[in-house]
């Protein structure tokens, strides 16, 4: 049953990877004039409004379920994905597209794995670490830039800085899914909070997300990328580690690249194909699903559930000669 819910937990987040990957390939097809800082906000502001209405007419008081002990976990998140947000597109504009989803993607597991080995005490096991390693490296190789690259060393460090922000926001995700709140409430909040951070950007740029263009994109963007891939994402933390959802996470730049190459007419050279099985079989590893604990055996398949342990007097049993 624990590794059923494990692998129910990796579909989760690989499908909430694929619905991401969309994102760079539909800015590219609809070619909008808002420009992608503005883009990037009124995706997650759409999304958060889009999911907070869904929460309101299925699950009346859900909101009140965000008690003060959720606040902190919650505002790390939102600070987190509107920071992710401005910190990615801006390492995009200064460095490239390929340079910054490779540094980003390829911070985001390892940040994610120290994130929540500092802050949930999480033990990292060896097949974490072997995946991981083979799905970052995997991850360089597809987003390997041919030509003559221009490296930005701001760019480089604002993709450093939103792969960081990756680790925080699935840490403090994990940690709400802790507790007893409505996710989807959490998860409404947190784009709405985070999107507010980039309403400058956004509202500046009304007239040019009022084209059908940028209309159409927003409403991919913002209901499909936004709030159902965020829904799906939490929802696999519910069954899998933080540091196991960071490194399945790298699914999205593969996933991106396929879609480049079927629908935008790019080529998949030696080192992207190369890399593209080394990142399939990283995730393959970090997918398996580890076996159960005694701790959780003995808890009836529950890791956080308290294992009884015996304090009263012993029975020793004689062997028979």
């Amino acid at each position: 049953m624990e590794q059923r819910n494990e692998l129910s937990g990796v579909g989760l987040v690989l499908a909430a990877g694929v619905l991401w990957a969309t994102v760079g390939p539909a800015q590219v097809l609809a070619d909008s004039a808002a420009g992608p800082v503005a883009l990037g906000g009124a995706r997650i502001l759409t999304g958060g409004v889009v999911l907070a209405l869904a929460v309101l007419v299925t699950r009346r008081g859900a909101f009140r379920t965000l008690t003060r002990s959720a606040w902190p976990p919650l505002l790390a998140a939102s600070c987190a994905t509107g920071i992710f947000q401005a910190a990615f597109m801006s390492s995009v504009a200064r460095t490239g597209a390929a340079v910054a989803t490779a540094v980003a993607f390829g911070v985001a597991p390892v940040s994610t794995g120290v994130v929540e080995r500092i802050a949930l005490g999480t033990r990292l096991s060896r097949g974490w670490a072997v995946g991981t390693c083979a799905a970052v490296a995997g991850c360089a190789l597809v987003m390997t830039p041919e030509g003559p690259v221009h490296v930005d060393p701001y760019g480089v460090l604002l993709g450093v800085v939103s792969g960081g922000c990756y680790g925080v926001y699935t840490v403090a995700a994990k940690r709400l899914t802790g507790s007893r709140v409505d996710m989807p409430a959490a998860v409404a909040v947190t784009l709405l909070i985070g999107g507010s951070f980039l309403a400058p950007w956004t509202l500046s740029r009304l007239p040019a997300l009022g084209t059908a263009r940028s209309l159409l994109v927003v409403g991919w963007l913002g209901p499909v990328t936004a709030a159902l891939a965020y829904s799906l994402f939490v929802a696999g933390l519910r069954r899998v580690t933080a540091a196991t959802a960071g490194t399945l996470s790298l699914a999205e730049p593969l996933v991106a690249t396929a879609l480049a190459v079927l629908f935008l007419g790019e080529r998949m050279s030696v080192p992207v194909a190369a890399g593209s099985v080394l990142l399939l079989g990283g995730l393959a590893v970090v997918s398996v699903p580890g076996r159960p604990s005694r701790r959780s055996a003995r808890a009836g398949g529950d890791a956080d559930a308290p294992v009884r342990v015996r304090t009263g007097p012993r029975r020793v049993r004689r062997r028979s000669a």
